[in-house]
């Protein structure tokens, strides 16, 4: 049974955690009881999420929004507290991956999307502080805007809302899961894809149509499960342990 400084050693040097300045502090952000042998993986911390994996009797949950980020004071007081006693009083550790999950050329939101849909991995896409966030890909076989929307309601569980206004026939795509705001909206344009698909809607409608641009926008939480269950896949093989991935949808 693999105890959690070592399953935190191959997060930190497979997801390569210090290789981008992220607002989220990520690695082990809590340490529990020191033998893991069931993982719990979930996009947001939080007090359900943590019920919820003292019910799968999870020793780790790995998550890709944390507890702890660079511009919230840490202080482990009212419902912060709250937050954490859960973990503290099952002897759970929290381990958080943000942007490093994002960018995984293999196991990240971005990649992985791109696999979902077919497409190879081509190129970097947003910069942010230096390093890209997100991924190029092309299609062996190109589809349509619809054919894809249909693919990321199946694959991801999204509920899209889909911009038609670019090529009927989509070769190249863009893909930043989450927040892309308008920085990769434009970022997008000037790469010159077909596609660009992220989370969050941004208040873009009338440039894409003018601009001639395809833009789906699938949701933060759904474009950001699809790199934690491919992970989930790898700590398992790994290590010989059981991982559950707790789904708690937003709507958002």
């Amino acid at each position: 049974m693999p105890d959690i400084k070592e399953i935190t050693r191959f997060l930190d040097d497979y997801l390569r955690t210090g290789d981008i300045d992220d607002t989220s502090w990520n690695g082990l952000q809590v340490e529990g009881k020191e033998k893991v042998e069931r993982v719990a993986f979930a996009v947001d911390a939080g007090i359900e999420t943590f019920e919820r994996s003292s019910e799968e009797k999870a020793d780790l949950i790995v998550v890709h929004h944390g507890l702890f980020w660079t511009n919230r004071n840490p202080s482990l007081a009212g419902w912060m507290l709250d937050r954490v006693g859960i973990l503290l009083e099952n002897g759970i550790s929290l381990y958080c991956s943000h942007l490093p999950l994002d960018r995984h050329e293999e196991v990240g939101h971005n990649a992985q999307i791109l696999k979902l849909l077919g497409a190879k991995v081509e190129d970097e896409f947003l910069p942010f502080r230096g390093k890209n966030v997100g991924w190029t890909g092309r299609l062996k076989n190109p589809r349509t805007a619809a054919e894809i929307e249909a693919r990321l309601t199946e694959g991801l569980g999204a509920e899209c809302r889909t911009l038609a206004f670019g090529p009927e026939q989509v070769k190249t795509i863009a893909v930043c899961s989450g927040g892309g705001g308008y920085g990769g909206f434009y970022e997008a344009m000037d790469a010159g894809v077909d596609l660009y698909i992220t989370g969050d809607a941004v208040e873009a409608y009338y440039t894409a149509k003018d601009a001639g641009m395809n833009v789906i926008f699938a949701g933060h939480h759904a474009t950001e499960t699809i790199g934690l269950k491919a992970l989930s896949k790898i700590v398992s093989g790994q290590f010989g342990v059981e991982t559950v991935f707790i789904d708690l949808p937003t709507g958002l």
